[in-house]
């Protein structure tokens, strides 16, 4: 792993000690730039699904006006180390960057690897769908038919 993933752990691990002191916060993130800077991000517990931390992570970044992202890791709180990203988290990382490498695994092997490599055979957003000029626009939405109903007219 090279000297700026662990960088980024360490970065996500600060924050982590720093913020992570209640049930509604309890994972952090970091993730790189191209250009090198680094965002934050911490998780958003609630019952209704809060965003995790990868999210806030990248919302972070998009104020910032960044567009494309190299790395990414999260760390839990209480000392847990780094956890791999959910499922709606893998899928938001390959949706917004395909090419994002992600920092998974334990202390004494951590790696970077592809998202692409954590969700195989994938679903791909971009790829399904429905070109706007096949669907007819008429600017009136279809009114169904309700068998043994009738016109609003005749009321």
């Amino acid at each position: 792993m090279r000297d700026t993933d662990r960088a980024l752990v360490q970065a996500a691990t600060a924050v982590a000690k720093l913020r992570c002191r209640s049930e509604n916060h309890t994972v952090a993130a970091a993730a790189r730039s191209a250009d090198g800077r680094v965002f934050t991000g911490v998780n958003v517990y609630h019952f209704t699904g809060g965003p995790c931390a990868e999210v806030v992570a990248i919302g972070a970044a998009a104020t910032q006006g960044v567009t494309e992202l190299e790395t990414i890791v999260a760390v839990g709180d209480r000392g847990r180390g780094v956890i791999p990203p959910c499922g709606r988290c893998r899928q938001v990382l390959l949706d917004y960057f395909p090419s994002i490498k992600v920092i998974v695994g334990p202390a004494d092997g951590l790696r970077a690897v592809s998202v692409a490599d954590l969700l195989p055979e994938t679903y791909v957003w971009a790829d399904q769908q429905v070109e706007l000029a096949t669907v007819p626009r008429t600017g009136v939405w279809p009114m169904p038919v309700v068998p043994g109903s009738r016109p609003a007219a005749e009321d």
